[in-house]
């Protein structure tokens, strides 16, 4: 058994699959009553990390007299600040989305019956060794030495500002940190970089039981209304995470936000950032769904072999009954039942043919895009004053109601 876990129980974990209950942390937060099983006492969470992670920066800032003022950046008007006050309660509250969602996703495979019973126990092993890897002890410990090493150093060399700031000053043309900047550096920054690190291996996990599990003989069903072949829920997968994808592109906004309001940079030089970091998160979670593709496609090849043939002879009997014969002399073609068993005919091979090659649509795309993106939105004042972008907005609408 892994130190600071508890012992694991196959029947249990089965009904009880969690990505987030589980490792050296919540054990923590469990010791100093932060939580409460499964995940309640949330607002208990969110303020200790604020105290830990904000309120010693600002008593700090104060103290040396650059809170407000006495440096180019002071602290009341550094962008990274809103980590600690927004991003890193955003991470945290996006614990309780992901362990009812994800719970509730493994089990519609075992109430939607995709398991054959010859595999419900590999199933249950499955699951099983995703608690385990959850509740590593070393992978936690490797997080917090990356968070507290390479975090920092990326820190230092690609995101800081390289101004008079309240937590560092310019020595000799290098970055010297003072008090308020340790703590930044290493208690502040280093717990949301554990965090996210946390989170990334939380998806890994996840990845790794959606792979095992596509391996699995599923038992799909074509004529499944999700066009899906039944594993449509899978894309709820993505409004769970979707919490812990705005909050990785609040960092950015607040990183490229600190850029072009104390270093003169401007919105356009970070187009290809942008892109990329939109378009990543997007692939982070959309990829796992693509492990079930080559079942689907079988799936509907075989589907659309044999509802087709069904369709093929149904629809020569109906031609030669109504078409080539006539009709029979006591039956009448107004409201018979063949008209509406080859509508229902039709229906099930359009099911059929518009299932999709992975359970999630473009509509899914454009959502996720919308929400990632909405974060970095606010940037755009930064390039257009707030009084033109509210014109326009008011113009548009006025436009908007006049055609109607």
């Amino acid at each position: 058994m892994l130190m600071g876990s508890e012992p694991l129980n196959p029947d249990r974990e089965s009904h009880e699959f969690s990505l987030v209950l589980g490792g050296p942390l919540y054990q923590l937060w469990r010791r100093t009553k932060l939580v409460r099983s499964p995940m309640e006492l949330l607002h208990r969470r969110i303020i200790a990390f604020i105290v830990v992670t904000w309120l010693p920066l600002a008593v700090l800032s104060i103290m040396a007299g650059t809170f407000a003022s006495g440096v180019k950046v002071p602290f009341l008007y550094d962008l990274t600040t809103l980590h600690f006050v927004i991003v890193l309660p955003i991470l945290i509250a996006a614990e309780l989305v992901v362990h009812r969602r994800m719970r509730e996703i493994v089990e519609e495979f075992l109430e939607r019956e995709l398991i054959a019973p010859a595999d419900l126990p590999q199933f249950k092993s499955l699951i099983h060794r995703a608690i385990r890897l959850r509740n590593s002890v070393v992978v936690e410990v490797l997080l917090l030495v990356l968070s507290l090493t390479g975090g920092n150093w990326a820190w230092r060399n690609y995101a800081s500002l390289h101004a008079s700031t309240w937590y560092a000053t310019a020595v000799d043309g290098a970055s010297q940190l003072n008090a308020a900047g340790y703590w930044l550096a290493f208690v502040s920054l280093s717990i949301v970089r554990f965090i996210v690190f946390r989170w990334y291996f939380r998806l890994f996990n996840w990845y790794l039981f959606l792979w095992r599990v596509s391996r699995l003989k599923l038992r799909l069903n074509p004529l499944h209304p999700d066009r899906a072949g039944g594993l449509g829920f899978l894309e709820h997968t993505v409004t769970a995470f979707a919490p812990v994808l705005m909050a990785q592109s609040c960092l950015l906004a607040a990183t490229i936000g600190n850029r072009i309001l104390h270093s003169g940079d401007l919105l356009p030089d970070f187009k290809l950032e942008i892109l990329g970091v939109v378009v990543s998160l997007m692939v982070l979670v959309l990829l796992p769904l693509t492990f079930f593709a080559i079942q689907m496609v079988e799936a509907k090849f075989v589907a659309s072999r044999e509802y087709g043939g069904l369709a093929s002879r149904y629809a020569n009997n109906f031609r030669q009954k109504w078409l080539v014969e006539g009709k029979a002399p006591d039956e009448s073609l107004l409201g018979t039942g063949d008209i509406q068993s080859l509508a229902d005919l039709a229906n099930s091979f359009a099911v059929v043919h518009e299932m999709r090659p992975v359970p999630f649509d473009r509509h899914l795309i454009v959502r996720l895009a919308s929400l990632i993106a909405l974060p970095l939105l606010p940037l755009v004042l930064t390039m257009i004053p707030f009084e033109e972008l509210l014109d326009r907005l008011l113009q548009l609408f006025l436009f908007q109601g006049a055609e109607h």
